[in-house]
């Protein structure tokens, strides 16, 4: 590939301003564009990938915020795919490189289930689900359940151990509905190895809890 590339601090610059501007929901925040597109940018230079797709699509994946709880999610990944093209389009960005941009941030999402079928659209995805593992994804849970009023943890069966889980009510069934699965289902192999790190230290985090509430290993 050629090392050449057309995203610059000028349009690092533009991008930052329209992730900016799409707003937070506190787990969805600027901070959590700027460790997607360091992740991203680190593993699209291990994988020779073009980081005029990665970058541009890493920045802008959330330019449109649809709340997690609104019957809409399912559709956020191509609201900002839709939206990002449409800035980059109109601020003169490559158009060679928008069909592939659209598809890194349309497949990028959990909630839509769309394959992403190229590697820098694998990427994005690995670099945006490696955020919601480690000690930054296990906080980033905890404080979106804080801000929707979710229980921490079902009071007679903290663990689900006999019982559905349910993280509409318990924020910690998150880890075990969809977090524990995610190291697993990512794409590239430097994504995986650094997934299972971070779901190691989580599940550090529930061996330690589970000992505190003096639960049965």
């Amino acid at each position: 590939m050629n090392n050449a590339s057309s995203f610059d601090t000028h349009w690092q610059q533009r991008c930052r301003e329209w992730a900016a501007a799409a707003g937070s929901d506190g787990a969805h925040d600027l901070t959590h564009i700027e460790r997607v597109v360091a992740t991203a940018t680190r593993l699209g230079q291990e994988a020779n990938a073009n980081l005029d797709v990665i970058l541009p699509a890493a920045w802008l994946h959330d330019v449109v915020l649809v709340d997690k709880r609104d019957p809409r999610r399912n559709q956020a990944s191509l609201l900002s795919a839709d939206k990002a093209v449409i800035l980059l389009g109109e601020a003169g960005y490559p158009a060679e490189h928008m069909e592939a941009i659209h598809h890194a941030i349309v497949s990028h999402s959990w909630s839509a289930g769309i394959e992403p079928t190229t590697l820098e659209a694998q990427i994005v995805q690995d670099a945006d689900r490696l955020d919601a593992l480690g000690a930054i994804g296990l906080s980033r849970c905890l404080m979106l359940g804080g801000q929707w009023n979710r229980a921490l943890y079902h009071d007679a069966d903290p663990l689900g151990q006999s019982r559905d889980w349910d993280d509409n009510q318990y924020n910690l069934d998150h880890l075990f509905i969809k977090l524990q699965h995610l190291p697993d289902q990512l794409r590239t192999d430097a994504g995986r190895a650094e997934g299972q790190r971070r779901w190691a230290w989580m599940q550090g985090y529930l061996d330690q809890l589970a000992l505190e509430l003096g639960l049965n290993p």
